[in-house]
């Protein structure tokens, strides 16, 4: 083994990743006629089942409600005028509210609050209005939205879920939208949240996810937050992200049979996570530093190159892991020149579990090798030699020609 000083660097381009095993051919029973499960970290979608099915996503739509007020909203802390015009129709509809009154002055974080954490309709309608100056041009705002993130199977009729004609998404847009808002920092604050109260101290609102994980008394500490949804059409739904075992995960569900009794979206979330979180983990499978891979070189100051993982890599892996069954597979250059030239692929490395690739490196030279002189010569050795008694021949029979022709002038 050589010193790091003269170890060179792997350049990884990671060609592509796969996963240990086929997860994708796992059945799990569940109430919910649509789920998508997340890793999110690889951004690879685990289980899913009737993902790209278009279908009512109740108060799911919210996500895209607060992704469009707030990018419209120049300060949360503004203060907007509740009107009787956002509350028209909430009663009559059976629509979930935050407890927002007519005339009371919340700020717009207030709304958000509201809107997110018990999926207030009172504050999508107070966000719509003030945002936009009316109902319809902020949903207007909402399509044009969800064409920017490239959403082709979804169209809003609404900023409350509201079952309507033409109101439709997929939980693999749906999917989109969600980690797009958890990209927004105050969102994602708001999504993780499970209380809040208002900035007057009128009330405070809980998290839906929240108060049902406590009623119904579920093991589901991992949850770190997202947004639940009800209506006839869309049944019980549920968009969280929850973290264990070193992996983030989304979970979208939708069409859980609706009923105030049992919370069936979070027994389906629970079945779902408890698979997935007692059978994989995330595991640093390489440090960095480890030496992965050691090429001899031709000509070079250094007898060998060592490539070395520039950073930790994680992968998600069965629970049974254990890194003994690692195997490392390299197709490509044996040998490498001192002529050869910085950012030439030399090959590819493979990295196997137990016979399932895992991952594929492109082996790149990313520093030069220093010309060794004596090697050279040593290597051609023969091939000098060859040459210096050739020419030493070549020398004598010179000589002796000329001391003939010499002679032979002389004698004349």
């Amino acid at each position: 083994m050589i010193s790091l000083k003269k170890r060179y660097v792997i350049l990884f381009l990671f060609s592509f990743f796969c996963y240990l095993f086929p997860v994708y051919a796992i059945h799990l029973e569940t109430y919910s006629k649509n789920v998508l499960l997340y890793n999110l970290d690889e951004d690879k979608v685990l289980y899913e089942k009737e993902a790209d099915e278009k279908i009512a996503i109740a108060s799911l739509t919210k996500l895209m409600t607060a992704v469009v007020a707030i990018e419209h909203i120049s300060s949360l802390d503004e203060k907007v005028k509740l009107t009787v015009k956002d509350f028209e129709g909430l009663v009559e509809a059976n629509a979930a509210v935050a407890g927002f009154k007519v005339g009371q002055k919340p700020t717009y974080r207030d709304l958000l609050y509201g809107l997110l954490l018990p999926s207030g309709a009172d504050a999508a309608l107070a966000l719509a209005r003030n945002v936009a100056g009316s109902r319809e041009n902020f949903v207007k705002k909402m399509n044009e939205k969800a064409k920017e993130l490239g959403l082709e199977n979804t169209h809003f009729v609404n900023e409350t879920g509201l079952d309507a004609n033409e109101h439709y998404s997929t939980l693999k847009e749906v999917a989109v939208l969600f980690k797009y808002a958890l990209k927004n920092p105050e969102l994602n604050k708001i999504l993780k949240s499970s209380t809040y109260t208002m900035s007057d101290g009128s009330f405070t609102v809980r998290s839906s996810i929240s108060k049902n994980i406590t009623r119904y008394s579920l093991d589901m500490d991992y949850i770190l937050g997202g947004k639940t949804g009800t209506t006839d059409q869309a049944g019980l739904c549920l968009a969280s992200i929850a973290f264990k075992n070193g992996t983030n995960y989304m979970l979208i569900t939708a069409r859980a049979p609706y009923d105030k009794k049992a919370p069936y979206n979070f027994y389906d979330a629970k079945t779902i996570y408890d698979y997935f979180m007692t059978n994989y983990k995330t595991e640093k499978i390489i440090e960095k530093g480890n030496t992965l891979l050691t090429l001899d070189t031709k000509f070079a100051k250094e007898d060998k190159i060592d490539f070395y993982a520039k950073e930790d890599i994680l992968k998600y892996v069965p629970s049974s892991y254990d890194k003994k069954d690692l195997v490392y597979n390299y197709e490509g250059l044996d040998t490498v020149s001192y002529k050869t030239k910085v950012g030439t692929k030399l090959g590819i490395l493979e990295i196997k579990y137990k016979n399932e690739l895992i991952m594929k490196l492109d082996i790149v030279l990313e520093s030069p090798l220093q010309f060794h002189w004596m090697k050279y010569l040593k290597a051609h050795s023969f091939f000098l030699l060859s040459i210096v008694v050739f020419v030493f021949f070549l020398i004598l029979i010179f000589l002796r020609k000329h001391r003939r022709k010499k002679r032979r002038k002389h004698k004349k």
